[in-house]
């Protein structure tokens, strides 16, 4: 069974920075996507990035330029740096981990990230 275990996230001023990290304990195999998804008020919950567990790396649309996803393999860890916020990324940011061999998906508890001045 695989748990998740997300820190960070908070209040920031519009164009500051924010980290985020996502710690996996259990029987995560050797084949995963780790990644970071995002639902603000009313709307759907959306990808921001991913990982792969051989490295490769997607970023949405909104995250290009400003959000880095990265990875601590030995401590199972992800992280979400994330520069130059926007009001417009005010959401609660939950990291999951897929299993790509069973297909299982796990989520974390989420933290909400809220960019105001």
């Amino acid at each position: 069974q695989v748990q998740l275990v997300q820190s960070g996230g908070g209040l920031v001023q519009p164009g500051g920075s924010l980290s985020l990290s996502c710690t996996a304990s259990g029987s995560i195999g050797s084949y995963y996507i780790m990644g970071w998804h995002r639902q603000a008020p009313g709307k759907q919950r959306e990808l921001v990035a991913s990982i792969t567990s051989g490295g490769s790396t997607n970023y949405a649309d909104l995250a290009k330029g400003r959000f880095t996803i990265s990875r601590a393999n030995a401590r199972n860890t992800v992280y979400l740096q994330m520069n130059s916020l926007k009001p417009e990324d005010t959401a609660v940011y939950t990291c999951n981990l897929e299993n790509r061999l069973t297909l299982g998906v796990t989520w974390g508890q989420g933290t909400q990230v809220t960019v105001s001045s």
